[in-house]
């Protein structure tokens, strides 16, 4: 260090200071600027990202609540969808019932009516099957002469056994 002392000059360290000073300022207009421009370029744009990183997580919870809310739309339509397509099964199951009870009721009215006719037709042909009888059972009695009193009750007993036979 004593050397260093003992050979020291102020012209060379004049020289020295300025040559230092005109590089600092050098440095300062030419690299330390542009640095610096860019290292403020890069901080503005990073800030930027953040921005945006923020509004794409709102606009994505904007997004997702939507679709929650469109989920809860179709969930509620087809709920609807599907009560009425059971009011309509219902509705047809109660139809054809009551259209089957009112067919029923049409056969039964119709063979009701049918055996009331038969009915009808039996007792006439029967009624005429009475009446042939009687004025076959008259006809034998006038045909006969009979004398007697006995002799007609016994030919009417006759008959009458006659007819229940048959």
């Amino acid at each position: 260090m004593e050397k260093l002392l003992e050979q020291f000059s102020f012209g060379l360290f004049f020289w020295q200071i300025l040559i230092f000073v005109a590089l600092i300022l050098l440095l300062r207009k030419f690299a330390w600027g542009p640095i610096l421009n860019a290292v403020n370029d890069r901080e503005e744009g990073i800030k930027n990202a953040l921005d945006s990183a923020e509004k794409a997580k709102l606009e994505m919870a904007n997004l997702k609540a939507d679709n929650e809310k469109l989920l809860q739309e179709a969930r509620n339509e087809r709920d609807s969808m599907m009560k009425e397509a059971r009011e309509i099964k219902t509705k047809m199951i109660s139809d054809a019932k009551e259209e089957a009870q009112a067919e029923a009721n049409k056969m039964i009215t119709q063979a009701q009516t049918a055996i009331e006719s038969e009915k009808k037709s039996a007792m006439a042909e029967l009624k005429s099957h009475v009446a042939e009888l009687s004025v076959q059972i008259a006809e034998k009695v006038v045909k006969k002469e009979l004398s007697s009193k006995n002799e007609q009750l016994e030919l009417v007993d006759e008959m009458l056994s006659d007819a229940t036979l048959n």
